[in-house]
């Protein structure tokens, strides 16, 4: 494919900018003028408003030492009254003219900014509070009954003096004022001049400005616009060829997309099938694992019935073991009757002895003797039945023991087999839970693969049919081809 771009030239200006980055900057530059402008005429503005703030502040500050002045004036009046007639008017008046007097003082304070009137200022309070000290020590003078020495020290006060100082700083304090007047003012003219002539420049320049760079971007829209037009025309062929061979080889991709799409259905049956062939074994090492469940459970319960009958042959030897001792004590009571039995026949033995002896009088015992020996002999020959019998009973044990004991070990030996078959079942139990669990992760693995091979092959199907539409938008792209070189050459014509 012919790679056209290489002759197609940039869509930018000489000077490596966009047009567009020319008709925005364009637009910008009285913009940036206008809003400079605005800039500076906002600061002049802001100037103005300043001077009118400074103005209000200092005709309040005019106000404020027109009320000082009448305070200053009531304290004199106020005192001079209260010396020639001791009234509560008076003092009422000279307490009210004080406290104004200190609160204009403290506003006063708070407005000036000019060092020069703070310090007349401070001058000011000073002499007032001489005032307030003289007239202060009049009116207590005359409280006491002083009356008349009151009246002598005020004509001894130099009240003109004070008068003429009061005179003199507040009248510093206006041609200050005037100045800052005045300085305000002289600020305010020139603001205003100052913006008048700035907003006539900057709306001159503006307009100036805007008219050459629209000039220039018109020129140079109309030159590179005859540059793109030629470049359109040129590049036009070269797209159609390309498109051609765009659209041939679109042509066989489709047809490969189809031969994988027939492979993939294929490649899907398979994984279908092994996923049933996968369930089937899983369904089968399921059924052998619950086998195996069912032999653990009966080899269990065979284990709990050895270790049941263990326990009842452990139990039987212990009947046993004590029927031994209990046969024992049998034989051990059976010689005790043998030897009794023997004694008595050896008593009645001698009983014969002495009967004899006694002649008649002893027969009767003599027949009592022999039936005593009698009795001793039947006993003794019942002791040695007993001990005979106990004989055999005690042989009958000792097998009984020893087909206990056998006993006991085959049970242990059948506890030891069954215990390792136990064990055998769960490891085989384990094993098979394990062949269950990969049977079902390979089932679960194809199942995916099945799954992803659906969608492998949803997706050839959709690449099919987007090689379809894509061939289609070639044709529509040749077409749109053709009217772009149409379109080029009117641009060029009306350019």
């Amino acid at each position: 494919m012919q790679n056209f771009s290489e002759s197609t030239p940039s869509l930018t200006t000489e000077s490596g900018f966009r047009l567009r980055n020319w008709i925005i900057g364009g637009f910008a530059v009285p913009i940036v003028l206008s809003v400079a402008s605005s800039v500076v005429i906002w600061g002049n503005i802001e100037t103005v408003r300043s001077t009118e703030a400074n103005v209000e502040q200092e005709a309040k500050v005019t106000d404020l030492m027109g009320d000082l002045g009448f305070d200053i004036q009531t304290i004199s009046r106020a005192t001079r009254g209260y010396l020639l007639k001791k009234s509560q008017i008076s003092l009422n008046s000279y307490t009210d003219a004080v406290d104004g007097a200190n609160v204009t003082l403290q506003e006063l304070k708070d407005l000036l900014v000019d060092e020069q009137q703070k310090q007349t200022l401070a001058e000011i309070e000073t002499t007032i509070n001489k005032l307030k000290v003289t007239d202060q020590s009049l009116i207590d003078l005359v409280n006491q009954g002083k009356v008349e020495e009151a009246i002598a020290q005020w004509d001894v006060q130099d009240g003109r003096a004070q008068t003429e100082k009061f005179a003199e700083l507040f009248k510093a304090f206006k041609e200050r004022e005037k100045d800052l007047l005045k300085e305000d003012a002289d600020k305010a003219k020139a603001a205003t001049q100052q913006l008048v002539w700035l907003t006539l420049g900057s709306t001159v320049l503006t307009v100036l400005i805007s008219g050459l760079i629209a000039i220039w971007i018109v020129q140079t829209t109309t030159r590179r616009l005859n540059s793109t037009a030629s470049t359109l025309a040129a590049s036009t062929s070269q797209i159609a060829a390309t498109v051609e061979e765009q659209e041939r080889t679109i042509t066989q991709q489709a047809a490969s997309v189809s031969e994988t799409t027939t492979t993939m259905d294929e490649l899907g049956a398979s994984s279908r099938q092994s996923a049933q062939q996968a369930e089937a074994a899983s369904d089968a090492a399921q059924q052998a694992l619950n086998l195996a469940d069912s032999g653990t459970q009966a080899v269990d319960q065979a284990l709990d019935g050895m270790n049941m009958l263990k326990t009842k042959v452990g139990a039987i030897a212990a009947q046993i073991l004590h029927l031994s001792e209990q046969t024992g004590q049998i034989g051990n009571i059976s010689q005790l009757v043998s030897d009794l039995a023997n004694q008595t026949n050896m008593l009645a033995l001698n009983a014969a002895v002495e009967a004899v002896r006694a002649g008649e009088h002893g027969k009767g015992f003599s027949v009592v003797a022999a039936e005593i020996r009698k009795l001793a002999d039947q006993s003794k020959q019942s002791a040695q039945k007993i001990n005979d019998l106990v004989t055999d009973i005690q042989t009958a044990i000792n097998s009984t023991v020893m087909v206990t004991d056998e006993g006991t070990k085959t049970v242990e030996s059948s506890v030891v087999i069954t215990q390792s078959t136990a064990t055998t079942f769960n490891d085989m139990a384990n094993t098979l839970n394990n062949v269950v669990l990969n049977n079902q992760q390979i089932s679960l693995n194809i199942k995916q693969q099945a799954t992803a091979i659906a969608q492998v092959v949803e997706a050839m199907n959709t690449i099919n049919q987007g090689a379809r539409e894509t061939t289609n938008g070639i044709r529509q792209t040749k077409q749109g081809t053709q009217q772009l070189r149409d379109m080029a050459v009117f641009l060029k014509t009306i350019v």
